[in-house]
This record gives C-alpha cells, sequence and structure tokens, in this order.
C-alpha cells in the first residue's frame, strides 16, 4: 500500500514519478516567477530613469505619468499569471511531465542551487524557511556582537517616597533639608549586595550603605537652580567630543534634567554656573601668550554680576554654587574670586592637591575623551578573556609633563613584556589598533600629561583593563564614595623604574578581582545620551550634593 501523501484525492495511488514531476514543477513554476519579476523590475528601472531624463527641466504631465504607472502595475500582476497558468497547461498534456520552455534556465538554477536530483520533492515553504533561518541567525549574530561590546543593565526604579514623608520635606527650607539629609546618612542602615541592591557592587565603594542612603535622599531633595544669565558660546553651549567633553556632557544633561532643576531659586539647595573653560578659553584666549588673566577676569566679572543681580550668592558667600571645568587651567581661572576660589564647590578634571583644590569640598571631575558626540558609547566593553591577553601593561602618547618621558627613559625597547611606546606608529597601529591595544593587556599605563588628570583612566575601564595611575598629588575621580585600591594601582612617580617588578608581584586572584570590579564600575563612568540612575551625570551631581553636605554643621542640641 502506499502512504496517504502519495495518494491522489481521487483515491488512485500516484506513483513516484508522477510526484517527483509534480515537485519539480512546483520548483519550476517558482523559478520563472522569480525570473519574470527580476526582467520586471529591470524594465521598471529603465523605463524609470527615462522618465526622469526626459522630464528633467521640463514641466511634468503627471496623469501621464500615473496611468504608465498603473499599466506598469497591472502588467506586473496578470503577466506572470498567464504565463505559469500557460506553463501549467503546457506541463499536463505533457505525459513525462518534460518543460517545453526556459529548461535550459531551469537546469542551470538547479545546478546553481546544487539540488540533489534524486529528492523526490522540493517543498516552496521549505526554501522560504531556509532562507528566513539564514536571515535571522545573521541577525541574532549581528545582535550578538552589540551586546558583546556593551551590555546595557538597566538600574532598579526609584524607590517611591511615603506622602506625610514627601509633605514633611516639602515644609523644610533648604537649609533644614540638608540638615536632615546629613542626620540621616549618619545614620545610614547597613545594606547587603543583595537583592535590588546587587545593581549596586559594594567591593567598589568606601561604603556602600553610606552612598546608597545619600543617594536616595538626593533624589528625594535635591533642588538644583541654573543661571540662565551668560551668552553663547561661552554659557549654555557644551561642547560634547574631545578630552574635555564631561564639562559639555554635564551641561548638557543638567539643563535638559527635570527631576532636578527648578526654576524656583528659593527651594535651590545648589546653584549651577553653567560655563565651558573650553569655551572660554577658545573664546578670550591669546594663542602662545600664556596669560590666563583675561578669562580669570571674565569669570569674576560674572560672579559679581550674579551676586548683585541675586541675593543667593551673598547669602553663603558662595558655598552653595558649583561650576564643572574640564579644561587644565580650570582651577587656575578661578583666582581672580576669592570667594569662587575659596567657597564654591569646584568640579575639576585638573585635581591636583597641589592647584588650588580642596579634598571634601571640591569634587574630582572624571575625564572622558569622547571621540563621536552622537556615539558616547561606541567601543565600550569587549575586554578580552585573560588567558588570551598577551600584554602586560601598554601605553601610548605624546610626551609631555613630566612623567611620560621618565616612563619611555626606562622603558621603551627595554622590555618585550612591557608595551610602552611614544606616539602609536602607523606600522604598530596597523597590525593591532590603540582600542585594541588596551583591550589585549592587563594593566593600561595612564600617567598625567600637562597636569595631574588623564582620559586614560577612563579609557582603560572603558576597555576593561585595569588602569595603572602615575600622578602624584592627584585625588582620584569622585573618591568621595569609590574605592579605587579595589579597581586600580597606584605608583609613585619614583617608583617608574620598578614598574614590572610591581606589577608582576600582584597575584593572579587579586588582578583578576580588580579586573572583574574594573567590569563592575565601568557603568559609574558611562555618559548615556538619556541619564539613567547611577550613571556618570547622577555620579557627578551626587559627589556635589555630598560634598555640600560636608560643609553643613549639625548644631550641638
Amino acid at each position: 500500500m502506499m502512504p496517504e501523501n502519495q495518494r491522489h484525492p481521487t483515491g488512485q495511488e500516484q506513483s513516484p514519478a508522477l510526484i517527483q514531476n509534480s515537485g519539480q514543477g512546483k520548483f519550476e513554476e517558482i523559478i520563472i516567477y522569480n525570473e519574470l519579476r527580476k526582467q520586471l523590475k529591470h524594465v521598471s528601472l529603465a523605463l524609470f530613469k527615462e522618465l526622469i531624463r526626459r522630464f528633467a527641466w521640463r514641466k511634468i504631465d503627471w496623469r501621464k505619468l500615473f496611468l504608465a504607472g498603473a499599466v506598469m502595475s497591472i502588467a506586473g500582476i496578470i503577466l506572470p499569471t498567464f504565463l505559469l497558468a500557460y506553463h501549467r497547461n503546457s506541463r499536463s498534456e505533457s505525459p513525462n511531465g518534460t518543460m517545453h520552455f526556459s529548461k535550459n534556465l531551469t537546469e542551470a538554477r538547479l545546478d546553481k542551487s546544487q539540488l540533489v536530483t534524486s529528492a523526490p520533492f522540493v517543498s516552496l515553504n521549505s526554501s522560504i524557511e531556509a532562507k528566513e533561518s539564514a536571515r535571522v541567525l545573521r541577525m541574532r549574530q549581528n545582535r550578538r556582537k552589540t551586546i558583546d561590546v556593551l551590555k546595557v543593565v538597566h538600574p532598579p526604579p526609584r524607590r517611591s517616597v511615603p506622602r506625610h514623608l514627601q509633605r514633611y520635606l516639602q515644609s523644610l527650607s533648604s537649609h533644614e533639608a540638608l540638615l536632615y539629609a546629613k542626620r540621616e546618612i549618619e545614620h545610614a542602615p547597613l545594606v547587603g549586595n543583595v537583592g535590588n541592591d546587587s545593581y549596586l557592587y559594594a567591593p567598589v565603594f568606601r561604603n556602600i550603605s553610606i552612598f546608597k542612603r545619600s543617594y536616595e535622599l538626593m533624589e528625594m531633595i535635591l533642588k538644583v537652580y541654573i543661571y540662565r544669565d551668560g551668552k553663547k558660546p561661552i554659557f549654555h553651549q557644551p561642547r560634547l567630543n574631545g578630552i574635555y567633553a564631561s564639562e559639555g556632557w554635564f551641561m548638557k544633561l543638567m539643563e535638559a534634567n527635570r527631576e532636578f532643576v527648578t526654576k524656583e531659586p528659593e527651594r535651590a539647595h545648589l546653584f549651577y554656573l553653567p560655563y565651558s573653560s573650553r569655551q572660554l578659553e577658545l573664546a578670550l584666549y591669546v594663542r602662545n601668550s600664556h596669560n590666563l588673566r583675561p578669562l580669570s577676569k571674565f569669570l569674576r566679572d560674572y560672579v559679581n554680576m550674579i551676586a548683585s543681580k541675586y541675593p543667593f550668592w551673598n547669602r553663603t558667600h558662595g558655598s552653595d554654587h558649583f561650576l564643572v571645568a574640564c579644561h587644565d587651567w580650570g582651577p587656575f581661572i578661578t583666582t581672580e574670586h576669592v570667594e569662587l576660589k575659596d567657597n564654591a564647590i569646584k568640579a575639576l578634571c585638573n585635581a591636583d592637591l597641589k592647584e588650588n583644590f580642596v579634598a571634601g569640598k571640591d569634587v574630582s571631575l572624571p575625564e572622558t575623551a569622547i571621540r563621536i558626540a552622537s556615539k558616547p558609547l561606541r567601543n565600550i566593553g569587549g575586554g578580552i578573556r585573560v588567558s588570551q591577553r598577551p600584554i602586560l601593561p601598554f601605553f601610548a602618547g605624546k610626551m609631555h609633563g613630566r612623567v611620560r618621558p621618565k616612563l619611555l627613559k626606562h622603558w621603551l625597547n627595554k622590555d618585550a613584556d612591557m608595551r610602552i611606546y611614544g606616539p602609536l606608529s602607523r606600522r604598530v597601529s596597523k597590525s593591532m589598533s590603540y582600542v585594541r591595544h588596551m583591550k589585549s593587556s592587563k594593566y593600561c599605563i595612564c600617567p598625567m600629561g600637562y597636569e595631574v588628570n588623564s582620559p586614560r583612566i577612563v579609557e582603560a575601564i572603558y576597555y576593561e583593563c585595569v588602569p595603572v595611575i602615575i600622578a602624584d598629588n592627584f585625588v582620584l575621580p569622585l573618591s568621595e564614595v569609590l574605592e579605587w585600591n579595589a579597581f586600580s594601582v597606584t605608583v609613585a612617580e619614583i617608583d617608574i623604574p620598578k614598574l614590572k617588578e610591581i606589577l608582576l608581584a600582584i597575584p593572579l586572584k587579586r588582578y583578576l578581582q580588580m579586573l572583574m570590579n574594573v567590569k563592575m564600575v565601568q557603568k559609574h563612568f558611562l555618559w548615556n545620551p538619556n541619564p539613567m540612575r547611577y550613571d556618570l551625570f547622577h555620579m557627578i551631581l551626587h559627589s556635589i550634593w555630598y560634598n555640600r553636605l560636608n560643609q553643613i554643621q549639625i548644631p550641638q542640641s
């Protein structure tokens, strides 16, 4: 007996040859149909080009154009239908199922697709499914590549605030609210690295309990007033790329924020001076003059204008005002105004204890080098497995400042394990790019440049390489809350000759823990175009808030 799937609807058994011919006939119809579609496509394109050529610089008769389009559409539908019907009829008249036309084309297609001639049946659905499967596989592979580069893990949502607590906080003055926050932080409950708190990885924080409570209170209480005074480009015009991009990204996201920004200065706990130190340099500095006084005088006059126009500066002598400046000259251009220099909170990339930076009041701003403003997260992540990292430490860069020449003097071409270069040559970068070098290294050397700060510190975190920081007197970024010893190595400038010895002395277990911590702290250094909790924008704002609370004295009861 023949299987049911080989029986004719009338109940009569069909021969295998007839089934094979039927299958081939269906496949041939597909090939003819596809070939006709291609031919019609070529004709349509040729007609469209001719239309463009003829109608160029002339008035177009749209009625004729629409009529021609309708004719082409109808032809594209009806012609294949008639041809396929003719093909079916001609095939049904042939007892052995031989094709009367397009035979050579069909054979060529069969050879090209490498079909097995002995196969009794070729299904249209199976061929479509194969194409779809290949397309889906490619999409999954591309998606997997993207995910491998940067796995974005969203933080838990904000904790809802009880109504009675909201009413109580709204009833407080700005100073009373700060006192309340400071008392709450001093009695912060202990938290572990479990549940919703697992997003915050305890080993990378100095005190996870204090940070978590302080951050929650910032979300509940903090309001920032942004002065609208000041003209572009120095004010309100952020630069989002280059090595000074941190100040620009903070300005952009702060001015667009609706959660913390208030239009009522009486309710504000902090006041933002929205200027760009980079734009100030471009607008006022005379090249090669080495004279910064015009810049510092401009800033002095701006603060004096703010103080005379509004009552808020004089109320605290500037201690509740803050600025964000990533240029190396950030500390120096505040010196003409005493209260701005001594009282205001300065978030600076150049966080040098010997250069007008006060730890506990000022904030060390992470320096981030953004190459493409529209893609601030480009190339982040993707560090290769430790066992496949052939380089012990890596550095490449220009020779300026006091540290880098010493580094090259001791290690350039002295040891095959120590990949220490000046500017990366084309010959070297052809075989391995700068970014690939960092992702392939166990440690990334981050020496200071002209000043103590360097964008390589954050780059190393981005590319999952343990940073080795060489910069005496440098206050590390966000050190109010982050435990840098957990995910970096600090080497004194005097110990540069012993650099390899220091790195080899670190046990493998300790190195693996540091590398894990680098990956876990990475999310706190990201400029997300749409800010998320605990990202770099919020971490900088929190450090400013936290240092403002440090200045508040709780009265003795």
